[in-house]
C-alpha cells in the first residue's frame, strides 16, 4: 500500500444516484471508463497489496462496503481497483463483518509510509514511533485487508520483488558511508524513479531506503 493521488471523477458516475440506481446498472463501457481513471491513479496495481491487476483478476472495490454504506455506491472517493485474491485485499475485507472505516488507512487521503515499514522478507510492520491510536489503525488496516499474512503467498511475492534490489541497496549504503550525500543522492533518486511503476513498489522502495520499523 502506498500513497495514491486521486484524479477527476469519471463523468459516467454523474448519471447515477443512490436510491435510484444499482451498481449493476452501470454498462460495461462505463465500468471501463471507471477503470481508466483507477488505472491512472494506481498504475494498474491493486490499491492495497500492489500486485499487478489483470483483466480477469480484478474488481472495482468499495472502500466502505456497499451493504453498510449504500449511499457511497457511486462516490468516486469510495472506489478503488482491487485484485481478486480471496485471502487479502477487497474480497477479504468484505468478509470481515462491520468495521469502522475511520480506523483504516485510506491511501488516497493518508500516506501509508507514515504508518508502515515493508521489510525485505515480505512482512509489514507498524512503525515503532506511532502513537497507540495510530498503531491501532495500522494494525487494523493490516488485519482487515490481510496484508501481513506472515506465511502466505502475498508475503512471498513481496519478498521476491525486494530480492532483486538488495544488492543495489547494499551498494548504495556503502557509497553513502564513503561519500557526501550530494554525490550519492542522485543515484538513489534515479533508482527510486525507475521503480515507480513496478508491482510491490513499496517493499522495493523501502529496501532501497533501508527503512526500519
Amino acid at each position: 500500500m502506498h500513497r495514491l493521488q486521486r484524479g477527476r471523477a469519471p463523468a459516467c458516475l454523474d448519471n447515477y444516484r443512490h436510491g435510484q440506481h444499482r451498481w449493476n446498472n452501470l454498462s460495461a463501457a462505463e465500468k471501463q471508463e471507471i477503470w481508466q481513471a483507477l488505472d491512472a491513479m494506481q498504475q494498474e496495481r491493486c490499491a492495497y497489496c500492489e500486485a499487478p491487476l489483470y483483466n480477469n483478476r480484478k474488481h472495482i472495490e468499495h472502500f466502505r462496503q456497499r451493504a453498510l454504506y449504500p449511499q457511497g455506491t457511486f462516490e468516486w472517493s469510495n472506489l478503488f481497483g482491487s485484485c481478486n485474491r480471496s485471502d487479502s485485499c477487497g474480497k477479504h475485507k468484505d468478509r470481515c463483518g462491520p468495521y469502522n472505516h475511520r480506523n483504516l488507512i485510506k491511501p488516497d487521503e493518508e500516506n501509508p509510509d507514515d504508518y508502515f515499514v515493508f521489510v525485505s522478507d515480505g512482512t509489514i510492520a507498524a512503525r515503532s514511533t506511532l502513537s497507540d491510536h495510530a498503531r491501532g489503525r495500522a494494525n487494523q488496516t493490516l488485519r482487515i485487508f490481510n496484508l501481513d499474512a506472515r506465511h502466505g503467498a502475498l508475503r512471498q511475492r513481496r519478498r521476491q520483488a525486494a530480492a532483486g534490489y538488495l544488492q543495489t541497496a547494499q551498494e548504495l549504503q556503502e557509497v553513502a558511508e564513503a561519500f557526501d550525500e550530494s554525490e550519492w543522492r542522485p543515484f538513489l533518486e534515479q533508482e527510486l524513479e525507475a521503480i515507480q511503476d513496478e508491482p510491490f513498489v513499496t517493499v522495493i522502495r523501502h529496501a532501497l531506503l533501508g527503512s526500519q520499523p
